[in-house]
C-alpha cells in the first residue's frame, strides 16, 4: 500500500503516491553515471580545476541573474509549479526545497545548477509544452539532479564550455579545457538516465514520462504520436546499420549534453520493467544513512556488471563485434569487413567479398 502522507505536510502530494523516507540517490542512480562520476574524478588534473573553479566561479552573480531576469516560483507565481516542486521534494525527502526559476525561452529546457545550493531553472517554452503530470515527472527529474549532487558538475561543465569557445583561438589552448568537458559531457549524458529515474519515481506515471520524452523530441502534437512507435524508433537505432552507423552514432552523440529521447524513453521503460524497480516501489531501497558505508569498488563492480550486459544484450553491431571477440570468436579480420558491410571488397579480389549475403549494403561512396 502506498504512503499516506501527513496531511499537516506542507509538502503533501496533490494525489496518493509513494514516499520514499530517507532514499539515497543511489537507489536511482544508473549504474554508468556512478562509473562516470568516479571516473572523472580520477581524470587527471580535474581535481585542481574543480577547486579553483569552485572559488572562481560567480555562483552569487549567478543567483542574482535569474532573480532579476526570471521569475522565481512560489505561492503568488507559478503556483503549480511550486505545488509539483515541494511535492517532489516532499516523495524524494530532500528537506530543503531548491528555489526555482521560470526563464523566458521559447527552446524547452530545464537544468539544476550551483555550487553551494542548486538552483531549479525551467523554460516558458518546456511550461509551454507539457501537461501537469508531464511536467511534474520534469520537476522529479530536477529535484533528482539536486538530491545526487549533480548541480555542481553541471555548472562546472556549463562554465568550461564556454571557457573553451573564448579561448579556441590560442593555439593548444583548450585542449586540456576540452578534455575535462568531453569527460564532463559523458558522465552529464549519464546523469540524465538517473534523472529520469528520479521523475519516475515522484510522478510515478510512466506514460507520462514517456509522453513528456515525446513532446520533447516532435513537439505539442501528441495527437500525431505513439509511445509504442516512438519505443521502436529506439530499437530500430540500437539494432541498424552495421559498424559504420555504430561509430557515427558515437561521433553525433559525443558534442551532446544529453542522450537522444528515444534512448532516454527506452532506458527509462527498461528500468520500469526490473525487479530492482519494483522492490523499490515495495520500499525495498538504500538509505542516505548508509553512504558512507559504500565503497568506490562496489560501484566499480555494479558498473562492470551493468557494462558487460550491456554489451551481452546490445542489437548494435559494434557491441555484437565486442561481445563476440570476448566470448572466444574467431576471423576478427571477417567480422570487422562484415560489420561494415563488406566496404571496398568488391572487385578488391578478396575471397571474403561479394560471397556473404548478410551484410548491410556495399555502398562504396561511404
Amino acid at each position: 500500500m502506498p504512503d499516506v502522507p501527513n496531511e499537516q505536510h506542507d509538502n503533501v502530494p496533490s494525489r496518493q503516491r509513494r514516499r520514499f523516507p530517507g532514499i539515497s540517490s543511489r537507489a536511482y542512480e544508473h549504474p554508468a553515471d556512478r562509473s562516470a562520476l568516479v571516473a572523472l574524478r580520477k581524470l587527471s588534473g580535474f581535481d585542481t580545476v574543480f577547486k579553483a573553479l569552485s572559488g572562481l566561479l560567480p555562483e552569487r552573480s549567478l543567483r542574482l541573474l535569474f532573480l532579476s531576469d526570471s521569475v522565481r516560483v512560489s505561492d503568488e507565481q507559478f503556483a503549480h509549479l511550486n505545488s509539483m516542486l515541494r511535492d517532489a521534494c516532499y516523495i524524494l525527502d530532500l528537506e530543503k526545497v531548491p528555489p526555482m526559476y521560470v526563464n523566458q525561452d521559447p527552446q524547452p529546457n530545464a537544468m539544476c545548477i550551483g555550487l553551494d545550493e542548486p538552483i531549479i531553472v525551467v523554460t516558458t517554452g518546456l511550461v509551454e509544452l507539457l501537461d501537469e503530470e508531464e511536467m511534474r515527472a520534469v520537476v522529479g527529474h530536477e529535484v533528482g539532479h539536486a538530491l545526487s549532487g549533480h548541480a555542481v558538475y553541471r555548472t562546472i561543465l556549463l562554465f568550461l564550455t564556454s571557457l573553451a569557445l573564448r579561448v579556441a583561438w590560442i593555439p593548444l589552448g583548450n585542449l586540456a579545457i576540452m578534455a575535462i568537458v568531453t569527460a564532463l559531457r559523458e558522465w552529464f549524458r549519464k546523469s540524465e538516465l538517473s534523472a529520469d529515474r528520479a521523475g519516475l519515481l515522484v510522478g510515478q506515471d510512466l506514460q507520462a514520462s514517456m509522453r513528456g520524452l515525446m513532446k520533447i523530441a516532435g513537439g505539442n502534437h501528441l495527437h500525431e504520436m505513439n509511445v509504442d512507435a516512438f519505443l521502436k524508433q529506439a530499437e530500430e537505432y540500437e539494432a541498424g546499420g552495421d559498424l559504420r552507423d555504430s561509430v557515427l552514432k558515437i561521433l553525433n552523440v559525443m558534442p551532446r549534453s544529453h542522450p537522444f529521447t528515444t534512448v532516454r524513453a527506452a532506458e527509462l521503460k527498461k528500468w520500469s520493467e526490473t525487479r530492482d524497480y519494483q522492490r523499490l516501489m515495495d520500499g525495498h531501497y538504500p538509505r542516505r544513512d548508509e553512504d558512507k558505508d559504500t565503497k568506490v569498488s562496489d560501484s566499480f563492480r555494479e558498473s562492470a556488471a551493468h557494462y558487460t550486459d550491456h554489451v551481452k544484450n546490445s542489437k548494435d553491431p559494434l557491441m555484437k563485434l565486442v561481445s563476440d571477440l570476448a566470448g572466444g570468436a574467431g576471423d576478427l579480420g571477417g567480422r570487422v569487413r562484415r560489420g561494415f558491410g563488406n566496404f571496398g571488397a568488391n572487385g578488391s579480389g578478396n575471397g571474403n567479398g561479394g560471397g556473404n549475403s548478410g551484410n548491410h549494403g556495399t555502398d562504396e561512396d561511404v
